[in-house]
């Protein structure tokens, strides 16, 4: 980005209304939330002022719930001190969402007021320099301080009574880390609500503690003999690929080791995509060098939704060899790959294609129209993108055999007569022309499949013919077949095979084309034709489409005027 003004664009949009307001307080807060602590301008002071006076508009309730929204970053100190000073309920969601380093935190805990100091005690993720400062000024957390608590007292045995004998003494209670740290941060003069959280906080923290400590413990039936190969283990790698934990037997054996640079795992790190049966050779001790299998998933930030590396488990081969597994198809295995892409790709496109709607539709309130302009154009160019990804999904589905056409009864000749009709009225593109279409000439297909796929080839062609070119469309039968021949224009008549239906053709103009050009846009009518028990094959100049044609028509022939009592045209030699 060359100029960034998307804080000027933001401060032009004039917050009438309440949904008006809150979209602006939630785009200067990801604006000013993102600036580096240097920046500073007139521009950016205005931008604050334009916070206070959106504060003073928007109810604190509210304005704490947008700070609870997810993917908020408050990166900047200045804004955070900002948040701080205001309500309570402001102030406190504002430091729990606050991503500040631990020494933009020690620069910022002596101007903040004392109950913030409070709230930001209770956060786990401090800095040693920002804890160590909070300590100095006298804001400590028993459950997070890392002194150990005082022992318990030793329990007394009750007196003895000199009328009746006394029980003896109950046996001392074996007290768990939990129940002392508990005990020891919940004194019973606290009784306010800090307190109450505090104390809650420290029953959940030694809990989990007493749950890592459990977990952290190995069991003995895991543990490798010496010298003998490990057969399994789980890892953990950052975004560079480098595995930086592994289970306890093996992590000084391997930690460190890299999945990327030029290794067989380099194109899925790079692409941030899982695992699957990826071979990979260690070289080092004898119990881990050797082939390894590895199966992984990528991870990623649960707010940023940034790349955080893999999350896996490496296997020796014979032992996944061992276990009984069915084959997979690999042709399956490539098209549940791509349906899988499509997917990933197709989810962001609907969230840009709904929120674009949503500003150009002016449901949150009354929008400038600069911007429902660039929505309306966004709205456009995401439906654009999904009916591409229909389109490549729809063929993938078709290769694989995992998509049938829907059967029925249709005429080819009616279908096609429509649709060269509504294309023939525009006087900018060629001069398209339906011949020997008489008579009904029924297949069996469903008749907006036939539609879709007459539709396909009619659009591709016009799109790449010039104004007034003359394209004949000739229907025949053969055999039981229907044939119709699509005469090809110059620009297409003119290349092989390979270059018709494989080269890299630009996209035609014409609405239903498609986006991918018109070898792809070729392909997937094959696609749908070999679907429907036909086939697309190319002779000379034509286009021949072969479908399976019906024995009985589909009409009343009493309803069929006189001048069409000829059938289709003659067999095609």
């Amino acid at each position: 980005m060359r100029y960034d003004d998307r804080l000027a664009t933001a401060l032009r949009l004039t917050p009438v209304g309440q949904g008006v307001a809150r979209i602006q307080f939630r785009q200067l807060l990801d604006l000013l939330g993102t600036l580096p602590a240097e920046e500073q301008g007139e521009m950016v002071d205005l931008a604050y002022l334009r916070l206070g006076e959106l504060g003073g508009r928007i109810p604190a309730a509210d304005r704490a719930t947008i700070l609870r929204q997810p993917g908020l970053r408050l990166r900047a100190p200045r804004l955070v001190a900002a948040l701080a000073g205001a309500e309570p309920v402001v102030s406190l969601s504002a430091l729990h969402a606050a991503q500040l380093s631990d020494e933009q935190w020690v620069d910022l805990i002596p101007a903040l007021p004392l109950a913030s100091r409070g709230t930001l005690g209770m956060r786990r993720d401090l800095g040693p320099g920002a804890r160590a400062l909070l300590a100095r000024l006298g804001i400590g957390d028993p459950a997070l301080s890392s002194t150990p608590a005082p022992k318990d007292p030793e329990p007394k045995a009750p007196e003895p009574v000199a009328q009746t004998p006394a029980p003896p003494p109950p046996e001392a209670p074996v007290r768990t880390p939990r129940a002392s740290a508990y005990q020891a941060s919940s004194p019973l003069a606290e009784d306010t609500i800090g307190a109450l959280v505090r104390r809650i906080e420290a029953f959940r923290q030694a809990r989990e503690n007493n749950m890592a400590a459990e977990a952290a413990r190995p069991a003995p039936s895991k543990k490798a003999k010496p010298g003998q190969p490990i057969q399994s283990f789980d890892f953990a790698s950052d975004g560079e690929g480098r595995i930086v934990w592994a289970e306890a037997r093996v992590a000084p054996m391997v930690v460190g080791y890299g999945l990327g640079g030029n290794g067989p795992g380099a194109n899925a790190v790079r692409l941030h995509q899982p695992f699957r049966a990826v071979m990979i050779t260690l070289a080092g001790a004898p119990a881990i060098a050797g082939e390894w299998q590895v199966d992984a998933v990528p991870r990623f930030d649960p707010l940023g939704g940034r790349y955080i590396g893999h999350l896996g488990r490496f296997r020796r081969p014979a032992a996944v060899a061992a276990s009984p597994v069915p084959a997979v198809p690999a042709q399956d295995s490539e098209t549940d790959r791509l349906r899988q892409l499509l997917h990933e790709l197709r989810t962001p496109v609907n969230a840009i294609q709904g929120f674009a709607e949503v500003i150009q539709q002016q449901l949150f309130g009354p929008t400038p129209h600069e911007y429902r302009a660039l929505a309306a154009v966004v709205a456009a160019d995401s439906a654009l993108m999904l009916a591409g990804f229909e389109e490549l999904d729809r063929y993938a589905r078709l290769e694989s055999g995992s998509l049938a056409l829907a059967r029925g009864e249709c005429d080819l000749a009616a279908a096609l007569d429509v649709l060269v009709s509504r294309l023939a009225s525009d006087e900018r593109g060629p001069a398209l022309r339906l011949e020997g279409h008489e008579r009904p000439c029924p297949v069996a297909l469903d008749g907006t499949e036939a539609e879709r796929l007459c539709w396909r080839l009619l659009a591709t062609l016009a799109g790449n013919g010039k104004a007034g070119e003359a394209l004949p469309i000739r229907m025949a039968h053969r055999g039981d077949a229907v044939l119709a021949c699509f005469t090809l224009p110059a620009t297409l008549a003119g290349l092989n095979d390979e270059e018709l239906f494989h080269g890299a053709a630009p996209a035609t103009h014409q609405p239903g084309a498609g986006m991918f050009g018109t070898g792809f846009a070729l392909r997937l009518a094959a696609a749908e034709a070999r679907a429907a028990g036909g086939s697309i094959m190319r002779e000379h100049e034509q286009l021949l489409l072969t479908l399976p044609g019906l024995t009985l028509p589909i009409v009343n022939l009493s309803q069929v005027p006189e001048n069409r009592s000829e059938a289709c045209e003659t067999p095609v030699a």
